[in-house]
């Protein structure tokens, strides 16, 4: 069904008819399983098995302040570690990994598969873009579920994301599930519904697979947009990463480490995480990987050399008081009004551009103390964002309690 359709042998509306039916009925593992392997197999597949050791590999749904696998990265392929990744560009309110690192000038992830497991085997560590041709069956059954109301269904979401995952060919799959404001799963209970679902295809498709369920209901980190977010993820490699990001980076790290044997426990592989940053190793493999991806290394130690935006625009505090919330969605939304971001595909972006929050939950803010910057290009463009990042903040007169990063940790799922 899946490889006719993606040849056009199936018409749209039997298809159409189709994920309807998996709306209503759903599917089991085994289904949700063979539909997803059927997708992998529809297009091109990475094969890694010309690189020493394990390979790992890690996915995030998707968020705002999003800059993870550029500082996990590094670290795991500092403690030998394969990190073999295939990134794709973003849609939504920033750039993807790949637009995050063509900050650099001359960086290029159009390796050819050659250069890629060269790369991975001397360094551990490599980006390489999608090619136009992986999982085409998801590409076209994505477009004909957004038109016609069957995107929100587990088994198709979970399938989507696998396929690709499973595409890219590395040993170790660790997902960083968002839920909240600024996520694709807005409850809890649906992200965990979602993680134990991809977990399960993972482990049945003999890949060593883990979920970790994070906070996204204000922005992650403090840098929202594709620069900014760059600068935040090498201060992280500095040893001066945001407490809320580093707990997602340690958490997502402790899996990869246990699961490919180098640490035996969570308490081990932080420790060594750490030492990998503070040592500066870290900050140098992230260099070593920019350079010889044809980018301009000097700027992962000089950031000043960087892009600046035409204006930088205070969002003051309207009140005294205590930060309650961040709406991540709002903040995120800003950014995209920037130019931060993709509406299609074929949207330009704005690198430079973005949003730094200064103050987050649980921070108190005198009347008139700015709460945040805004980075624009454009006059207009900055003081509308001005408007909406300040929106997004939620101030009251008692101090909220701390919400914890890490929501759930999925392993081997039951049935």
């Amino acid at each position: 069904m899946v490889l006719s359709y993606t040849k056009g042998e199936i018409p749209d509306y039997q298809m159409s008819a189709m994920a309807m039916a998996i709306c209503f009925v759903g599917l089991d593992d085994e289904e949700t399983l063979e539909l997803t392997l059927a997708m992998r197999d529809s297009g091109d597949s990475l094969d890694l098995s010309q690189i020493e050791g394990i390979t790992a590999d890690k996915h995030s749904t998707g968020g705002v302040g999003d800059k993870t696998t550029l500082t996990l990265a590094p670290v795991i392929a500092c403690l030998g570690v394969p990190m073999a990744k295939m990134s794709g560009r973003g849609l939504g309110f920033t750039g993807g990994t790949i637009d995050k690192l063509e900050c650099f000038p001359g960086f290029t992830a159009a390796l050819d598969e050659e250069t890629f497991i060269k790369n991975v085997n001397s360094l551990k560590l490599a980006v390489v873009s999608q090619t136009a041709n992986l999982v085409p069956a998801d590409k076209k059954l994505y477009a004909l579920r957004d038109v016609t109301a069957t995107v929100d269904q587990m088994s198709l979401i979970a399938g989507s994301i696998m396929s690709k995952k499973l595409a890219s060919g590395s040993d170790i799959i660790v997902l960083d599930v968002k839920t909240g404001s600024g996520a694709f799963m807005k409850t809890l209970s649906e992200a965990q519904k979602l993680a134990e679902t991809m977990v399960r295809i993972g482990i049945m498709a003999r890949k060593k697979t883990a979920a970790v369920v994070t906070d996204m209901d204000q922005p992650l980190g403090n840098a929202v947009g594709n620069t900014l977010e760059v600068v935040e993820a090498i201060d992280a490699l500095s040893g001066n990463g945001p407490k809320d990001f580093m707990e997602v980076v340690y958490a997502l790290g402790s899996k990869i480490l246990t699961l490919a044997g180098v640490s035996s426990n969570e308490s081990e592989a932080l420790h060594m995480m750490q030492k990998c940053i503070a040592s500066g190793a870290a900050k140098q493999k992230f260099a070593d990987f920019i350079a010889a991806q044809d980018g301009d290394a000097s700027y992962v130690w000089d950031t000043e050399k960087f892009p600046k935006t035409s204006y930088a625009l205070s969002v003051c505090a309207p009140r005294e008081g205590y930060i309650k919330s961040v709406d991540a969605h709002g903040v995120g939304a800003a950014c995209m009004r920037l130019g931060g971001g993709r509406e299609t595909k074929d949207s330009p972006i704005d690198l430079s551009v973005g949003v730094y929050l200064k103050k987050k939950r649980g921070d108190y803010a005198k009347k008139g103390e700015p709460l945040a910057v805004v980075y624009a290009n454009s006059e207009t463009k900055g003081k509308s964002a001005v408007r909406q990042v300040q929106k997004a903040y939620q101030i009251t007169d008692e101090k909220t309690k701390p919400v914890p990063m890490i929501k759930r940790i999925v392993d081997g799922v039951p049935k």
